[in-house]
């Protein structure tokens, strides 16, 4: 019977209903898209640094946790010293360089044939430099881009002929020759980071121990690159929890007042109602429950239509923009869940107690 009064109330002024619903989607989407692309952009760094294939990775003192920031302050012959290290195989050196250009991104020069031997590219298309002005992108910012073997690239001022398209998940999106990147950026001999592949993983720990031990090398960062990608988390990246933190707050106001508005109004427009019913013998609570209910109901079905809303948008971000990636998980989806009821039942605690309080006598008057 209560159940079916709610029913009747939300389709009874539907308009009010419909916006309240769609608000609330509105909320949970904003939510599960800031946060899955927050958390996407950042799990896609990680998976393509997994991607690389190397066991340690070395970088210089002072240097940023984020593979890519920390310019090239290093001497490449650091490389030749830690090559020398007991179950050290391959050390490849990068030049890693941040461009603004159109969009942030990562651009690496890379010695092909030792970042090779950490894991080979797999070509889709072309094959490797041919030349000092040569370039390798992967095939998510090739399709992007509409790019072919052969097209003219611009990289850092400079026209780049594309020579391979290979498959993306290792490490950058746009590799040059490392010597050419050293030129353009005025890094002779230095490099931003090495890469270390070890003729077994399990001596990761061993070599990082090894290398701080060297004379000289006490304040290099070397970890293990099973450490360095646990590392990789929102807590540990700057700036990024407090950003979701924000936007759960702003998602949550948001919630709070359509649902307080709604509810409100409501009530005051159901004053006979409400009069009708406690001279029927309800009692404060049953009132308080009644408009509880219909905001819970208006909350979940909003909640169905935010995820709805955000499914149908991470298809058209995949299609129109391959390069940006949007996690979705269970757990965020609960906590959206949580967030939008729990600031839906908060907007509604007011009015259902403005309505519980209301005289039936009164009421029965209202006109």
């Amino acid at each position: 019977m209560v159940n079916r009064m709610i029913a009747a109330n939300l389709t009874h002024r539907p308009i009010r209903s419909l916006i309240s619903i769609v608000a609330i989607a509105l909320e949970v989407t904003l939510i599960l898209m800031i946060v899955g692309l927050s958390l996407g952009i950042l799990n896609d760094s990680k998976q393509r640094q997994a991607g690389i294939g190397a066991d340690v990775i070395v970088m210089p003192p002072g240097s940023s946790f984020i593979v890519g920031l920390t310019g090239a302050p290093m001497s490449i012959k650091v490389g030749d010293i830690v090559a020398k290290l007991p179950h050290v195989s391959v050390v490849a050196p990068v030049v890693t360089n941040v461009s603004a250009s159109g969009a942030l991104e990562v651009i690496a020069g890379i010695d092909l044939d030792t970042y090779q031997k950490l894991g080979p590219f797999r070509f889709l298309q072309g094959g490797p430099f041919q030349g000092p002005y040569d370039a390798l992108v992967d095939d998510l910012f090739a399709r992007s881009k509409r790019i072919k073997v052969g097209d003219s690239l611009e990289i850092l001022d400079h026209a780049f002929r594309v020579a391979g398209i290979v498959e993306h998940g290792k490490g950058a999106r746009k590799f040059v020759p490392i010597g050419t990147m050293q030129d353009l950026i005025g890094a002779k001999d230095k490099a931003s980071v090495l890469y270390l592949k070890l003729d077994n993983p399990a001596n990761a720990d061993q070599v990082v121990d090894e290398i701080k031990h060297v004379p000289g090398m006490e304040h290099y960062q070397a970890v293990s690159m099973a450490y360095y990608l646990s590392m990789m988390t929102p807590s540990n990246t700057p700036g990024l929890l407090s950003f979701i933190t924000v936007v759960i707050a702003i998602s949550l106001i948001i919630g709070f007042l359509v649902i307080f508005q709604a509810m409100y109004t409501a009530v005051m427009e159901r004053t006979r109602e409400i009069g009708i019913l406690k001279a029927l013998g309800a009692s404060k609570l049953y009132i308080v429950n009644v408009i509880l209910r219909e905001t819970t109901l208006l909350a979940l079905l909003g909640i169905v239509v935010g995820v709805i809303f955000s499914l149908v948008a991470r298809i058209g971000l995949r299609h129109k923009l391959p390069l940006l990636q949007v996690d979705y998980s269970a757990e965020w989806m609960i906590r959206a869940t949580v967030i939008a009821i729990g600031g839906a039942l908060l907007g509604a605690l007011y009015p259902a107690y403005k309505a519980a309080q209301k005289d039936p006598i009164d009421a029965l008057a209202y006109e």
